[in-house]
């Protein structure tokens, strides 16, 4: 792998570290946020996997053609992520959070992305 495409897919593995990172926190030591707790932790999973939807298609050179490769490294991703939550105590896996929150979030931002492709063209 060159520098240059390494440097390409950097954000990527950055956004991944981050949310491995997270995964990784038993459920004990994760904060509570009152009322808000179920709302912000279900938009930090739109927000991560938006994020690393759009890390991967800036590693894909933002090629219109290839933003279903970058949600699909994002689902792909949340599928292991989960599997990884499921040695984490307290954690559990969950299709939910997998197809509606990872997976809508990166299609959100890839779908946004593509809307401003196309207004930009």
């Amino acid at each position: 792998m060159t520098r240059q495409n390494f440097l390409r897919w950097f954000p990527s593995l950055l956004v991944m570290a981050v949310i491995f990172g997270f995964s990784a926190t038993a459920s004990n030591s994760l904060p509570n946020f009152g009322s808000w707790n179920t709302l912000v932790k279900k938009g930090g999973h739109i927000f991560g996997y938006a994020l690393l939807a759009l890390a991967y298609w800036y590693g894909l050179h933002f090629e219109k053609r290839r933003w279903w490769l970058a949600w699909l490294l994002a689902v792909l991703y949340a599928i292991t992520d989960e599997f990884h939550q499921s040695f984490i105590a307290g954690r559990h896996p969950s299709w939910v959070d997998v197809l509606g929150f990872d997976g809508g979030g990166a299609a959100l931002a890839l779908l946004t992305g593509l809307m401003v492709v196309r207004k930009n063209k």
